[in-house]
């Protein structure tokens, strides 16, 4: 076989693959459960600084980017935002959040937001002033380790209670 016939084969291949994997649902579902509780925010300073470097992953409030539909891309944008929800959700504050206490240790360390995630979404870039901010803003609402169970504020629906 030539090797413009081969390289054909393997493009063909290639492509197919590539079409194929859309078919596969996982990190199709781009689901956004609704807020449930909010935290108290020390200010609306860390209120602020949270939306902007933490919600797309860490609430229910995620703004999925153009390339969460296209797979791979979508399976690991998916992953990423169901284990960040699972960890700290800020739009379940009603429930318990297994590692908020260690929010503002994530920041100072510069774990979070991950450096990967800051690169494509420039609002989440964050000074080191915002970042000192931030994982102050979050210890005062979230509490660190070994603090009491963060305040919350459950959101109310249509008629005027929390159910």
């Amino acid at each position: 076989m030539e090797k413009s016939k081969i390289f054909g084969v393997v493009v063909g291949a290639v492509a197919a693959l590539g079409l194929g994997v859309q078919l596969v649902p996982y990190g199709r579902e781009h689901s956004n459960p609704p807020v449930t509780g909010e935290p108290q925010w020390d200010s609306p300073r860390t209120a602020e600084l949270a939306k902007r470097a933490c919600y797309d992953c860490h609430s229910n409030e995620t703004v999925w980017p153009w390339y969460s539909n296209i797979a791979p891309l979508s399976w690991l944008v998916q992953s990423h935002v169901d284990e960040a929800r699972e960890k700290l959700n800020f739009s379940e504050m009603d429930q318990p959040q297994k590692d908020a206490d260690e929010a503002a240790e994530a920041v100072r360390e510069g774990w979070m937001p991950p450096q990967y995630y800051v690169q494509l979404h420039s609002s989440a870039r964050l000074s080191a002033a915002e970042l000192s901010d931030l994982a102050r803003g979050l210890e005062a609402t979230l509490g660190g380790e070994g603090a009491a169970t963060p305040g919350m504020k459950p959101v109310m629906d249509d008629d005027g209670d929390d159910d």
